[in-house]
């Protein structure tokens, strides 16, 4: 467990120096910069997943990617939300996509911003959005998106949607 919590703690340094190079290239960049960082998270995602189980069963692919990130030392608290006025975890849009709200809690990011003093729903968020439907499109063979519904001091709430 020491050596986990030791390489978290090197993770978040990095991550509060990504959160400084953030406030740097948002003004610089404009929106560019959230394009850039989706797709290096993407990326990132893809590549942590090349070994992963396949599976078209939304949850399952959702403990993947949380085996993959453990796998990799990235320890983000997140869990399946079931608002109250929807009867299964996983509900289908009108076009047939399956979503399912996601709760963060213990988000590296959110940490390093705050720690920074920079905002949430930025760039670095948009790493987070890039690594989720990089990872899911390796895991379920269809494009996903992670979408921010709240972003806040305590948690995040985001939805995530797998095409049909």
């Amino acid at each position: 467990m020491e050596e986990l919590l030791k390489k978290r703690r090197t993770l978040q340094e990095t991550m509060n120096f990504m959160a400084a190079l953030s406030a740097g290239i948002e003004p610089i960049l404009g929106r560019g910069a959230n394009s850039m960082t989706m797709s290096a998270g993407r990326n990132l995602g893809r590549k942590f997943s090349e070994g992963a189980r396949h599976t078209d069963d939304l949850l399952e692919a959702i403990e993947e990617v949380r085996r993959i990130l453990v796998a990799n030392s990235c320890l983000w608290g997140f869990e399946p939300f079931k608002p109250v006025d929807q009867h299964e975890l996983v509900s289908v849009t009108e076009n047939g996509a399956r979503q399912v709200s996601l709760v963060f809690r213990d988000c590296m990011i959110r940490q390093a911003l705050f720690r920074f003093g920079h905002p949430q729903q930025g760039s670095l968020c948009n790493m987070m959005y890039g690594f989720f439907a990089g990872a899911l499109e390796s895991i379920m063979g269809k494009k996903a998106s992670l979408e921010i519904k709240h972003a806040g001091e305590n948690a995040c709430l985001k939805v995530l949607t797998v095409e049909a």
